[in-house]
């Protein structure tokens, strides 16, 4: 998969990332979904990647910086077509990579607990993410997640 920083005004981006929106919140309970619009994956504080297959785009993942050195993982998701081989972790590798690269200490990130998003909790906690508690203006919610990743204890 090929990794390029993601074209918000790219049409085949534009279907894809609503497909990702209208799927999230419609695998969550109203007023529980938290993924990002494209207007906020314009905003200056977030970086969006986009995952490609040859030409076939594949998956997405956006880093939001909080502060000077906590992060939160954004927008991940990938093509349900091609789901099961490896694009979603090489996506959450890079937002990794990048997060430190920024100097950020800390990456954290919220996802719904619905059975529809356990294969996103395994991914999340295959790459050393734990259970935390709501951070930069969430608040406790069942049908939320709370997941955090030490960079500075994980390199």
């Amino acid at each position: 998969m090929q990794i390029r920083t993601g074209d918000t005004f790219d049409p085949r981006v534009i279907a894809l990332l609503d497909h990702h929106v209208t799927a999230a919140r419609a695998q969550t309970a109203p007023g529980s979904a938290h993924a990002l619009d494209l207007s906020g994956l314009r905003a200056p504080d977030v970086a969006f990647w986009t995952g490609w297959d040859g030409e076939t785009w594949v998956a997405v993942g956006a880093l939001k910086t909080l502060s000077a050195e906590h992060g939160e993982v954004k927008s991940m998701h990938t093509l349900q077509t091609t789901r099961r081989r490896g694009f979603g972790g090489q996506m959450l590798r890079h937002i990794i990579v990048e997060a430190r690269a920024r100097g950020l200490t800390r990456l954290s990130l919220e996802t719904s607990s619905w059975d529809y998003f356990k294969p996103a909790h395994a991914l999340y906690q295959a790459h050393g993410f734990v259970l935390c508690g709501p951070f930069q203006g969430y608040v406790e919610d069942p049908n939320s997640l709370f997941l955090t990743l030490d960079l500075s204890a994980s390199r």
